[in-house]
């Protein structure tokens, strides 16, 4: 319990330096945040006091680190979802949709064509050449959706039109990228039947119709009955208690079917009932521990996982940027071209690109997936973590260029459609 405790408390301090760092650089916190965790693994501790991280961070150690690092995203993924505005999302729904898919077929095109140069080069001789090419696929392609989440809570535009759009193409990609997973796993581990994969998704499916059908016209019906027998719309102890307990099995049972425990905690904050004093009340109870607390553990655990030290040498380097360069050209090309055939303006489309790009840690699961299969070698493994992290930097930079938040002053607390 000791060593738990010095490691949260190491992690906090670290994170709340690196957070104020990347905000004074025009950064967003989460990039400073994912930034200390890499200080503080093999990369940088590990290599000037190798013992000291050996104690501090042994691996045998991380176990309750982990756990209590995905509550933190799960709790943080529900509030996203209990804040989003459906209308919003079901008005902006023809762009969201064709988004989605135009932003992962043209990066996924664009890994099919190159896989074969990058598979003969980075990937072990007995890999199965299909299973290599779906991996590098949807490291391509996926969006990171709760790091966009988080990009856009933090500079004000989770709840607006634009970022409502963003984080359901994201959560699109992602569904397609944990099923195509599912897929390139089944190659990699042949005892895997395709059965079980299309009982997976049909699982999931047949979820997400009971959510949306069932489970979220139900919340709404015994809300308004209980706000009928009392007239206060405070959310009581009880309440707050038994929204907790809904969101950790909604978690719970999406895991349980294979896809992810935080589209369930995502899917459970949809289908919360839109009491402003409900949402305001969560907000306070949950956000501060989640923010300050369990968050800045999941970004320093994988962070403290990765190893930058393997990128040596000018032919590396020249393999990486053709990566990165592939990487923001096809996800950022796709949104665009598909936020304009929809009739978006040019600057919501460049935005929503920019949106789109963010891979963050979840691609970072996702390599660790491929690493941990012996698809992707350990030299390819870094040199898309440093893919991940560039377009995850990139994102700030770029909603600066396209001048975002002053459109966002002008029309309000609600970003219009008629960006131009």
């Amino acid at each position: 319990m000791t060593l738990l405790l010095l490691q949260i408390a190491t992690v906090i301090l670290t994170a709340l330096l690196c957070g104020a760092l990347a905000q004074r650089l025009g950064q967003t916190r989460v990039i400073g945040e994912m930034i200390g965790g890499i200080l503080l693994g093999p990369s940088v501790l590990g290599r000037l006091a190798p013992h000291l991280s050996a104690s501090l961070f042994p691996l045998s150690s991380l176990g309750s680190f982990e756990i209590l690092s995905n509550l933190g995203l799960v709790l943080f993924l529900f509030l996203i979802g209990s804040e989003l505005d459906l209308d919003h999302l079901i008005r902006q729904r023809t762009t969201a949709t064709v988004a989605s898919l135009s932003s992962m077929a043209l990066p996924f095109a664009l890994a099919i064509a190159i896989a074969p140069a990058f598979r003969t080069h980075f990937a072990p001789a007995d890999t199965n050449p299909i299973a290599f090419t779906l991996f590098l696929g949807i490291a391509m392609s996926i969006t990171a959706f709760p790091v966009l989440a988080r990009i856009l809570e933090e500079r004000g535009l989770a709840t607006t039109q634009l970022g409502a759009t963003a984080l359901m193409c994201a959560a699109v990609d992602d569904v397609a990228a944990w099923s195509l997973l599912a897929v390139a796993l089944a190659l990699v581990h042949p005892t895997t039947s395709s059965l079980s994969i299309a009982h997976r998704l049909l699982w999931l499916a047949a979820y997400l119709a009971a959510m949306i059908a069932i489970v979220r016209p139900l919340a709404h019906r015994l809300t308004r009955h209980k706000l009928a027998a009392n007239s206060s719309t405070a959310l009581s102890r009880t309440t707050f208690a038994l929204i907790l307990a809904a969101v950790l099995s909604s978690a719970a049972a999406t895991d349980a079917i294979g896809v992810h425990p935080l589209f369930g905690a995502f899917l459970a904050g949809l289908c919360l009932p839109r009491i402003p004093a409900w949402q305001a009340t969560l907000r306070a109870r949950l956000d501060t521990v989640v923010s300050s607390l369990l968050l800045p553990l999941f970004f320093a655990l994988t962070g403290m996982r990765t190893r930058l030290d393997l990128l040596a040498g000018p032919r590396i380097w020249l393999w990486t940027a053709a990566v990165l360069f592939i990487a923001v050209a096809g996800k950022m090309g796709g949104a665009i071209l598909a936020a304009r055939l929809t009739g978006q303006p040019t600057r919501y489309a460049l935005a929503l690109g920019a949106l789109l790009n963010t891979r963050g840690l979840v691609e970072l699961v996702v390599l660790n997936i491929a690493f941990q299969a012996h698809v992707f070698s350990a030299t390819l493994f870094t040199m898309l973590v440093v893919m991940a992290l560039v377009t995850t930097m990139m994102t700030t930079p770029l909603l600066h260029l396209f001048q975002i938040e002053k459109h966002l002053a002008d029309s309000g607390d609600r970003l219009s459609t008629r960006v131009a």
